[in-house]
């Protein structure tokens, strides 16, 4: 862009900014949405400065401009509420209530009590839905000694829980994975981390 026509642009924003930003204050809730339609407002002016008239006219041509980019905003804002509406009702089932929250945050403190390699172990088969086979395969064990870690790792957890006063009944793992939720696939883990698995 040459001189003369960058010199046009900062004339017109000197002339007009004031009235635009009052434009887009008076017609939006949030300072960063104003901020938003005149920013829009300018950069539109900046690539068509040719396009823009001279001397008051200029002013009319931008409130134009920026009545578009204010519905572009609001519509724009009516698609991110839609989508995040829609994501809320997506991932509710995989949040506690509040009559839960209390229990729930029991059990969480319980199972951040744990060894690490007993968090790993049985979150791959509570959270990721994986069986022993392939819980060994992401760890590099046997099978077998998966399955004796397992029950060592449910001995401990069933213990920490009794201590801590958790019933059975608030133990059954969370599913982490909308997909798995959506397959109503049965975690390979017990429900009840009392209940351990029988090594063969």
């Amino acid at each position: 862009m040459d001189d003369d026509r960058v010199k046009r642009f900062e004339e017109v924003y000197r002339r007009n900014y004031e009235p635009i930003l009052g434009y887009a204050i008076r017609r939006c809730e949030l300072p960063e949405d104003a901020s938003d339609v005149v920013a829009e407002t300018f950069a539109i002016a900046w690539r068509r400065i040719d396009d823009v008239p001279a001397g008051e006219e200029a002013t009319l041509w931008l409130y134009g401009v920026a009545r578009k980019a204010l519905a572009n905003h609001r519509r724009g804002e009516r698609r991110r509420r839609h989508h995040q509406e829609e994501l809320a009702r997506t991932i509710a089932p995989f949040f506690p209530g509040p009559e839960e929250s209390l229990g729930l945050l029991a059990i969480i403190g319980v199972f951040r009590s744990l060894p690490e390699e007993d968090r790993e172990l049985l979150s791959l088969l509570a959270w990721e839905g994986l069986d022993t086979a392939q819980v060994a395969n992401v760890l590099g064990r046997s099978s077998n000694a998966v399955r004796i870690r397992l029950h060592r790792a449910r001995k401990r957890l069933a213990r920490a829980l009794r201590r801590s006063g958790v019933s059975a009944h608030h133990t059954a793992p969370v599913q982490a994975d909308p997909a798995q939720a959506a397959s109503a696939r049965p975690a390979p883990a017990q429900a009840d981390p009392a209940q351990a698995e029988r090594t063969p």
